[in-house]
């Protein structure tokens, strides 16, 4: 992918007339790894993406979840500067994402769900070929890893099957160490015994360095093992981001009749799972069918128990994810 360059404006002189003291002080700009503002993306006049903010700060590990079509792919291209966004901005590391420095394009490691490795050269070719993009490049995880993934180096990366070729891509991706490590579905075609080895790497990589993950995959049990937060997308947007161990404990789902059910969240002062509002219940029927609802404490913390008229019990990621993407 070719480099762009950033233009470089000229710097307004400053008047030394004016006291230092009524000169305005600049904005700062973020730095956080991710810093997405309004993003709009559409296809074809159909909204993808409406309106997303997102930020994520140093050391994150976030899993993006959201159902087949909503966006999770384009919202991934573009918060690393490869579509345009009809309106808003993304920045990375500061900088804009369509026009990072060479120095902040050597702090990302991307993974993306269709391979685009350079199939005819071999892996040593490939890795090589790479290396020399970035100042910081871990040799020893390289060879490592290559060597416990079993993936030849001078086979020609056409030959490799699909699981070593997504191992060979983690293996570009992790090879300088990123700051940044972003990854859409990147264990889709690996066996479990991939997976594992997959996941323990990305558990030492955050751990080592403090990187920054957005980890997009629709196997919720690697999620679990992975993620310290989750990020809901729903709608064009980022409908919830919230820890996923508090997010779990702090979420019941309810059982009991219309006026039960609506009774106890008053009593105890639930709330919808996004945080705000009255839970949905789920369905919407008569007032004596038992109906079911998801719900939690505003500021998390431990659910209350089952009352009388109604039942109350543990929630899996499963449920949260398909009642807050629904």
């Amino acid at each position: 992918m070719t480099t762009p360059h950033a233009s470089t404006a000229p710097i307004a002189p400053i008047d030394s007339r004016t006291p230092p003291a009524a000169m305005p002080t600049p904005a700062m700009p973020s730095t956080d790894p991710i810093r997405l503002n309004g993003l709009a993306v559409a296809y074809d006049a159909q909204p993808v993406l409406q309106g997303l903010d997102w930020q994520l700060a140093e050391g994150q590990v976030v899993g993006l979840l959201g159902r087949n079509g909503a966006g999770k792919t384009t919202l991934i291209e573009t918060l690393l500067g490869l579509r345009d966004p009809l309106a808003g901005e993304a920045r990375l590391f500061g900088q804009p994402a369509a026009a990072l420095d060479d120095a902040a394009r050597a702090r990302i490691g991307y993974v993306p769900q269709q391979s685009d490795l350079f199939t005819w050269l071999t892996p040593r070719q490939m890795l090589a070929y790479f290396r020399s993009f970035y100042p910081i490049w871990n040799e020893a995880k390289v060879e490592g890893l290559l060597s416990r993934w079993d993936i030849v180096r001078d086979k020609p990366i056409s030959q490799l099957s699909g699981g070593q070729q997504q191992r060979l891509a983690i293996i570009r991706a992790l090879a300088h160490d990123p700051a940044l490590l972003v990854l859409d579905e990147p264990v889709a075609s690996l066996d479990p015994a991939g997976r594992r080895d997959f996941l323990r790497e990305l558990v030492e990589q955050v751990v080592d360095r403090r990187t920054t993950v957005v980890f997009s995959t629709h196997i919720l049990s690697d999620l679990e093992r992975v993620a310290v937060d989750v990020a809901f997308l729903h709608g064009g947007r980022i409908t919830l981001h919230e820890p996923l161990d508090a997010l779990l404990e702090g979420s019941v789902r309810l059982m009991g009749t219309p006026d039960d059910v609506r009774d106890y969240v008053a009593r105890n002062g639930l709330v919808g799972l996004e945080g705000g509002g009255a839970p949905r219940l789920l369905p919407a029927s008569s007032h004596d069918t038992p109906v079911h609802a998801f719900a939690r404490r505003p500021a998390f913390g431990e659910p209350p128990a089952s009352a009388p008229g109604v039942t109350a019990s543990r929630v899996t990621l499963e449920e949260l994810f398909l009642e807050l993407t629904a």
